[in-house]
């Protein structure tokens, strides 16, 4: 009986240290987490190849439009000025902002390539968030060049000179990027051991960290801290600029003059307002839209990149003659 009873017993041994020896290798593959899913457009899997279509047209709109404006203001000695600039600075962090997604929408709508690892997700995040901080960044010395070129028009080549230009814009760059080192480096050491799948086809910082099993205080404080003294305060101090530059354009005598002077901010007002007004809007549908459908934070956070890109080439185009001339002048050339 005793040679019999051994076999079952160490045969029970044997099925109770089989699971001891499998869990903790299964939790530590659910806790630290190689790879993420991002997700294209939810429910509409199947026509990823069509859906695709459009966005191809929007990146060759992004990328032939933004790369033009950066050769039309190099090669034409009439742009260069401070404003025109601002406004390079502006299409180098649209196209950056294009580039830091193009590979994983297109790779999840041409091959279903969904799957990201966490630190390629967490390379991504650092240069999504870091060129949309620099281009708000850039918005706001744009509204300054707009301020010195309204109220103080005397001054404006003292001012903005290019040494004081190449200085804004190291300014830009380093406030655009150190502060996300350190949240970056904090959502690298969080545990994950819920669902793996992402809201969007790119990674988002706050899209990351909801799948956190542990405690994320100080990630969200940080990363509000990071957001209220970056595009916080540059929305505000852009406002307040626009307040000083409507005071100054009402005390002027002539209504033609009044319209010149508006004329000028008009390309500025409608950039402000595609790039804060998707932005706000996705982080209000990340903190209070948790029962929002699946569609909704795709479709946002698709306008939220896509938008401010293609609309910026297009609105300076189109409202600054300065540049449609360049632009004409560029390709008559060619065709002679």
């Amino acid at each position: 009986m005793n040679s019999v009873s051994r076999p079952k017993s160490s045969s029970l041994h044997k099925g109770n240290l089989l699971p001891s020896l499998i869990m903790p290798s299964f939790n530590h593959s659910i806790i630290h987490p190689e790879v993420f899913f991002l997700t294209g457009i939810p429910g509409l899997e199947t026509y990823h190849t069509w859906i695709s279509i459009p966005f191809c047209c929007l990146y060759a709109i992004i990328i032939s439009g933004n790369i033009m404006i950066l050769f039309v203001i190099t090669t034409e000695s009439s742009l260069h000025q401070p404003m025109y600039y601002f406004l390079s600075m502006l299409s180098f962090t649209d196209l950056g902002l294009c580039l830091s997604t193009l590979v994983t929408m297109l790779g999840i709508f041409w091959y279903n390539a969904r799957e990201i690892s966490l630190d390629a997700c967490i390379g991504q995040m650092f240069f999504i968030h870091g060129f949309t901080f620099m281009e708000s960044s850039v918005l706001l010395a744009m509204a300054f060049d707009r301020f010195i070129a309204i109220c103080y028009p005397l001054s404006y080549v003292t001012i903005l000179t290019n040494s004081r230009i190449i200085k804004v814009g190291f300014v830009i760059v380093i406030r655009g990027t150190i502060p996300l080192v350190p949240l970056l480096l904090l959502l690298k050491h969080l545990s994950f051991c819920h669902s793996h799948v992402l809201h969007h086809s790119y990674c988002f910082h706050p899209d990351v960290m909801k799948l956190s099993c542990t405690d994320t205080k100080i990630n969200s404080a940080f990363g509000l801290v990071i957001v209220l003294s970056t595009a916080g305060l540059d929305s505000i101090l852009i406002l307040l600029s626009y307040v000083l530059i409507i005071h100054s354009v009402l005390s002027i005598a002539s209504p033609e003059e009044r319209k010149k002077a508006f004329g000028t901010c008009v390309s500025h007002i409608s950039a402000v307002a595609i790039f804060y007004i998707p932005m706000i809007s996705l982080s209000l549908v990340h903190r209070f839209g948790k029962h929002a459908s699946p569609l909704v934070h795709t479709l946002i956070a698709n306008v939220y990149l896509l938008l401010p890109p293609v609309m910026n080439p297009i609105i300076y185009s189109v409202k600054t003659k300065q540049i449609r001339k360049a632009m004409l002048k560029i390709f008559l050339f060619k065709l002679t």
